[in-house]
């Protein structure tokens, strides 16, 4: 593994130096080798943040989290920081918090802090379990925050995929949020990437499995729940996403808010796909078909970027 690794990174520098029309296929050898996580995570820099991990925020075996947390020098250079609670894709029923280094190195190496929380997975826990157990993750964000080193004012929800559901359902639906005694009115934004807002009926074997369809409320989809009073919003899709259809699910969402007078970013990005999307985050390769960290920085706060021409 690790001459994969070590092979395939060499790879990227070299690639790298070439002409910008090897980006989309650059980027499908690097998150379709082998083990795509496994290899980003590989690739990332250790010594550009500080770690605490298997944090336990409930009581049950899935509730455990990590947390990515900036260096001390970056931690003095600024005031509070924001602290990203970052929830994972999966259809629900796979995925784990140690796989996404890559997302907690790449937000805390530019002064955010990052909560990477495990949650219930189907089939032994279908919905609602795992969006109580994201909310229960985003209280004790909320109680740590300022511990952590994060201003309790800037806590975000962010999620990829299936994550991206819990994250919008935490910030835009007060129940969950309601049940452990804090409100979505408490989150400085949500974060969507490539996720499924609106997707009854349900096609999919495994989402069918995770919401007990046919027995699947309406009121499970996060489409149902955009109101004045959402946080602030920001979509990133894909154009070139098979999985979740960005029209039908982050365009319409953005749609819907925006017609309830609530603050929303969409964004585009032409060259990648529905996993490309959130494996652009990690640092190794995050320039490649397109900027998806930078309107994360800015939308967070820590930055001020310029548009790009590989997003519209």
């Amino acid at each position: 593994m690790q001459f994969l690794i070590n092979t395939a990174f060499r790879r990227v520098r070299r690639l790298r130096r070439g002409a910008a029309s090897v980006a989309p296929a650059l980027a499908g050898m690097v998150l379709a080798a082998c083990s795509p996580v496994k290899l980003l995570n590989g690739l990332v820099p250790g010594d550009t943040y500080q770690f605490q991990g298997g944090i336990a925020y409930g009581g049950a075996p899935r509730q455990r989290l990590d947390v990515y947390q900036p260096l001390p020098a970056a931690r003095q250079a600024q005031g509070g920081r924001p602290l990203v609670v970052f929830f994972f894709g999966g259809t629900w029923t796979h995925g784990d918090r140690a796989s996404y280094r890559f997302v907690g190195e790449a937000l805390a190496a530019r002064g955010a802090v990052v909560v990477v929380p495990d949650y219930g997975l189907s089939p032994a826990f279908t919905y609602p379990a795992f969006l109580r157990d994201s909310a229960q993750a985003v209280r004790w964000a909320l109680d740590n925050a300022a511990r952590l080193g994060a201003d309790p004012r800037q806590v975000y929800v962010m999620g990829h995929s299936s994550g991206a559901y819990n994250a919008a359902m935490v910030a835009l639906d007060e129940r969950w949020l309601g049940e452990v005694g804090a409100a979505p009115s408490q989150l400085a934004g949500w974060i969507g990437l490539a996720g499924p807002y609106d997707f009854l009926p349900i096609g999919d074997r495994d989402a069918r499995a995770a919401f007990n369809w046919p027995r699947t409320p309406s009121d499970s989809q996060p489409l149902v729940h955009a109101s004045s009073a959402a946080p602030r919003t920001l979509l990133l899709v894909a154009s070139k996403d098979e999985l979740v259809n960005p029209a039908r699910n982050s365009a319409q969402l953005a749609a819907a808010l925006r017609q309830a007078g609530a603050e929303v970013q969409l964004r585009e990005f032409d060259n990648l796909g529905h996993a490309t999307l959130i494996g652009a985050v990690a640092t190794p390769i995050q320039w490649i078909g397109g900027p998806v960290l930078p309107p994360l920085l800015e939308f967070l706060q820590l930055v001020s970027v310029p548009s790009h021409k590989g997003a519209r």
